[in-house]
């Protein structure tokens, strides 16, 4: 049976798969497959979302791709990075000095998003306005979708995306008017909320009525997706798969801790944001979990205390506190593959699937 819905027709592209990363190169390789990209841009800058939209719509024409932010209502107005750095915690900020030490992690040489930038509602007002002015066909929020914004959105010509890790959540992403719903179960790689794949999506499907909804979290097989349309979702969203593709070009170092992961290595932390973040396991995630540890900052403080540490463990791959947030699909993606050979993977295994359970229903 092929793999296709109604949301296929509706967007335009070849079949129900969403992908979201951080690299535009697999954004690229994605849409040529078939599928529909979504860069995460909630670690991007004003003036690089609108330079990765532009690269994008030149490179893939009529072919649809969105943007994804982040938008926690929780954070506050505070701009100022440096005094909010100066006003931690002695506590953790020794904490930290301590881990430093111990792995004995260089310092940065270049700046990160997060070494140069504190989360604020005008770093999210710039984000969304860069946005929606730009080429992107849909604007998808992983955290918060407030109405207005929805109403901004529509007003530029989008397609809404809201991500819900809870039936509520869909609720009102129903009543602010989102396009599609995407159903991210406690499975997910990133932040994530307590209720697993399986027993969300049928929740927020009969919540959603009329809206499409696409189900994430742990996805990593065709057999997944198959399910995916039997709990009556109209395609899926992944994001973990693409960080063990050619493109994605991660450090030596990540990408061999990602290739010999499985379900088991990865974990819930409030280590990486100070909301609950699933993450590969690793000397990071243990350290903060330890007795001796403080209990991470909140959004967006932790990230002020732990950016300058983490910038140097990625820059100089201080393997065993590198990390990267990934779901539990990981365990499926074990082989470092092209973005068109993981989608080939995928749909193939999808169409067995569908074929097999269509053959069965019918014997």
């Amino acid at each position: 049976m092929p793999l296709t819905s109604p949301l296929c027709k509706k967007l335009g592209i070849r079949y129900p798969i969403f992908g979201l990363a951080h690299n535009i190169d697999v954004m690229i390789a994605l849409a040529k497959a078939g599928g529909y990209p979504v860069f995460g841009a909630a670690r991007s800058m004003p003036e690089e979302i609108a330079d990765v939209a532009r690269i994008m719509k030149e490179e893939l024409g009529d072919l649809p791709f969105g943007i994804d932010l982040m938008l926690p209502a929780n954070v506050g107005d505070e701009t100022d990075r440096e005094g909010s750095k100066a006003d931690l915690p002695q506590e953790h900020q020794n904490f930290v000095r301590h881990l430093t030490e111990k792995y004995k992690v260089p310092a940065a040489t270049k700046p990160t998003f997060f070494s140069s930038q504190i989360r604020s509602q005008q770093l999210f007002e710039d984000q969304l306005a860069a946005t929606l002015e730009s080429s992107a066909h849909s604007f998808a929020s992983a955290v918060g979708m407030p109405p207005e914004m929805i109403k901004r959105a529509r007003e530029h010509g989008k397609v809404t995306f809201s991500l819900v890790g809870a039936p509520r959540h869909a609720e009102k992403a129903k009543a602010a008017g989102v396009d599609i719903i995407v159903a991210q179960g406690y499975d997910a790689g990133g932040h994530t909320g307590p209720i697993g794949t399986f027993s969300l999506v049928p929740q927020v499907v009969d919540v959603a009525d009329d809206i499409p909804v696409l189900a994430a979290g742990g996805v990593g097989h065709g057999r997944h997706i198959a399910a995916a349309f039997a709990l009556g979702a109209q395609g899926v969203w992944l994001g973990t798969a693409w960080l063990a593709s050619k493109e994605h070009a991660l450090s030596e170092a990540l990408l061999n801790k990602l290739l010999k992961a499985d379900s088991l290595d990865t974990t819930i932390s409030l280590s990486h944001s100070g909301k609950p973040c699933r993450l590969i396991k690793s000397a990071w995630s243990d350290e903060w979990d330890s007795p001796d540890a403080p209990k991470p900052l909140k959004m967006p403080y932790q990230q002020v205390l732990t950016a300058d540490i983490v910038a140097g463990v990625n820059e100089h791959e201080v393997e065993p506190l590198i990390y990267e947030a990934t779901g539990q699909s990981i365990a499926w993606f074990n082989e470092l593959m092209t973005v068109d050979g993981i989608m080939q993977r995928l749909v193939g295994e999808s169409e067995a699937a569908l074929t097999a359970m269509n053959n069965k229903l019918a014997s």
